[in-house]
């Protein structure tokens, strides 16, 4: 997969980057950001939360590296700034969406649609099914849905879902 977003979907200068280890500070407070309304309720200090918070990005990041040891992780970029991340497994099975991040500021602008756009293009030309797992109270769930996504059966804590290849008629 190609380290940056084809011309034709750049959108504010969105752009993708291979993600480094200088960018871990970003990351973080990512993890946390994408988090807020979950901690907003949990009454903790501040202290209590970053503790929480570097926990759990720690095992996550571990989790992702371990499940999906050949995962490309990308850094999203816009005009220049970070404001999210996009990990994406290429297995024979399917072309999965480990974690697609924003920051809450970049949410509700169809960044998030540009990505995933770009994504079904990518899993459509390799003839893969697109898939991903998703929280039920989710709002980026509707857009998977509009996208055609399908939920698959499942009791788990989070949702499968997986969008087939559209039929790509070669044209004689």
């Amino acid at each position: 997969m190609p380290s940056e977003l084809p011309a034709a979907l750049l959108l504010g200068r969105l752009q993708l980057r291979q993600s480094l280890a200088s960018d871990a500070d970003f990351l973080r407070v990512l993890y946390r950001d994408v988090r807020s309304d979950e901690l907003a309720v949990t009454g903790w200090p501040p202290e209590a939360n970053d503790a929480f918070c570097q926990s759990q990005f720690d095992f996550q990041l571990q989790h992702y590296r371990s499940y999906y040891p050949e995962a490309l992780h990308y850094l999203v970029e816009r005009d220049g700034q970070p404001i999210g991340r996009l990990i994406v497994d290429d297995s024979v099975v399917a072309l999965r969406v480990v974690d697609i991040s924003l920051l809450a500021a970049q949410r509700g602008q169809g960044l998030g649609s540009v990505l995933l756009l770009w994504l079904c293009e990518r899993a459509d030309a390799q003839r893969q099914p697109l898939a991903l797992t998703v929280e039920p109270q989710n709002r980026a769930r509707n857009l998977y849905i509009r996208l055609g996504f399908v939920q698959l059966p499942g009791d788990g804590l989070y949702l499968n879902m997986r969008r087939e290849p559209s039929n790509m008629e070669s044209a004689e």
